[in-house]
Parts: structure tokens; C-alpha cells; sequence
């Protein structure tokens, strides 16, 4: 019996010529009743795939039509269906977002690949860290910070200089960026499970903005992040192309 598959594109001109040519060779199912859906463009699209469709809990393979596409299997028109039958799955539990602003409202967001607090100013943030309500940093005078899942640790978290992730490791990278002091701190891997408080210090002098994959909370005094095991993304990988594999492949270019 042939896949019901649900197809979306990105605007990118690529992606929508894409989109043309899958429909007609395969059909264009709606997404609720989808057996999969391919995603066409680069991360931050299957990003915005995944957030979007996390109710429905069908799985999501990408196919890249953007640059980097780490998330993404390659482009083809051809065997798809036997692409999508063989594919390897992984589930991917995003991060809990509680973001307390400064006029006392609360912010909640999902992050798949990092929760990241950002100066927005012209002076360094300083941040205290807490660890399951432990105080571990007084004080981290930084351009910002980040906790990042396994999934993410090849992004924003790589770019800082924080370690790389294996898919199945159970743990969360806890990354400094641009650290002033400690000078030497090269941030933390903490367990899965773990609860992570950042505490905005100076936050009149010093304002700084909390984003959930990028989307972003300005204004903020602390910031509650845990991982959040409810929600499982469900994403599919052509084998021997799994994300356990791109994770170990990055750690050797």
C-alpha cells in the first residue's frame, strides 16, 4: 500500500519547484491524515515543520533545498516511497522555555535545538547559573549563554565552541558565549533530566533577551529551562545518514 505522504516547502523558489514536482509524482496528502510528512528547505524550516505539526505525531523527513541542512536527508525526486519505508527514526525531545520579563509576565516556548540568553545592550550580560535549584555560577559576565540538546549541539552551541553531542548521549550542553569572566570557563554537560535557572543580574544596566529557537523574549529577569519529555519529535533520516552519524562526522571536518 503506497505512503500517504503530506508535502511543504519553504518560499524559496527552489523549494516551491520542488514542491511542483513531488505533488505530481506522488499526490499531496493533508497533513492530519499523513502517514509522513517531507519537509522541503533547509534547518530552520524543518524546525518550523516540527513545531508546527508536534499535535500531530506523524514523522518528518527533510529533504534539503536550503544551505547547511544538517537536519536534512538530500534531494531526489526518485524512490522516494522506498527512501521513506527504510528510513531510521529518532526522537528528539525539545526544551521547556519559562521566561520571567521584567513588567512580571511569563513566557513559555519549546526549543529543539538551544534555549540562548543574549546581551541587548551595549554592556556584557551577567548572568547567575542554577542547577536544580542549586546556585553553580554567581556570577557569568558573557555576551550570553545557552543550554542545547543533542540535536543542537551543532548549531548555535557549536559556533561558541561547545562540545558536540552524540543523538543519544542523555545530556544537555551548557555553553558560554564570549565569556569575560571566568575567562577560562568552558561551560558544563549536565544530565538530561537536569533544571537549569538563569538569573539575570543588573537587568536595568544590563538587558537581556531570551530566545527558544529564535523566537525571542526581550526584557527578561530569569529564565527556567528543562527538558521536556512529553513532547517527542519524530524524525526520519536515510540509513547510515542518522543524525548519530552526521553528530560524529561533524567532530572530524
Amino acid at each position: 500500500m503506497s505512503l500517504k505522504i503530506a508535502f511543504c516547502a519553504s518560499n524559496a523558489p527552489v523549494a516551491q519547484s520542488a514542491l511542483a514536482g513531488l505533488t505530481r509524482r506522488y499526490g499531496n496528502h493533508a497533513e492530519e491524515g499523513a502517514d509522513v510528512i517531507v519537509a522541503l528547505g533547509g534547518d530552520g524550516f524543518m524546525l518550523h515543520t516540527m513545531h508546527r505539526t508536534q499535535e500531530l505525531e506523524v514523522p518528518v523527513y527533510g529533504m534539503n533545498r536550503g544551505t547547511v541542512g544538517f537536519l536534512m536527508n538530500e534531494y531526489s525526486e526518485h524512490g522516494l516511497e522506498e527512501r521513506l519505508a527504510a528510513a531510521e527514526e529518532a526522537v528528539i525531545n525539545p526544551l521547556s522555555m519559562r521566561a520571567h520579563r521584567s513588567d512580571g509576565s511569563l513566557h513559555e516556548e519549546l526549543a529543539i535545538n538551544e534555549v540562548s540568553l543574549l546581551r541587548a545592550g551595549p554592556q556584557a550580560a551577567r548572568l547567575a547559573i542554577h542547577v536544580d535549584g542549586k546556585l553553580r555560577m554567581p556570577e557569568l559576565v558573557c555576551d550570553g549563554a545557552l543550554l542545547a540538546t543533542p540535536a543542537g549541539s551543532t548549531a548555535y552551541n557549536y559556533s561558541a565552541h561547545g562540545p558536540i553531542l552524540p543523538i543519544g548521549a542523555e545530556v544537555l550542553a551548557l555553553t558560554a558565549v564570549a565569556a569575560f569572566r571566568p575567562r577560562r570557563w568552558r561551560g558544563a554537560l549536565l544530565p538530561k533530566a537536569a533544571e537549569v535557572t538563569f538569573e539575570v543580574l543588573e537587568h536595568e544596566k544590563r538587558p537581556v533577551m531570551a530566545e527558544a529557537d529564535s523566537q525571542s523574549v526581550r526584557d527578561v529577569l530569569r529564565v527556567d529551562i528543562r527538558s521536556e519529555p512529553s513532547v517527542a519529535h519524530r524524525v526520519l533520516f536515510d540509513p547510515g545518514h542518522g543524525l548519530e552519524e552526521r553528530l560524529i562526522r561533524e567532530q572530524f571536518v
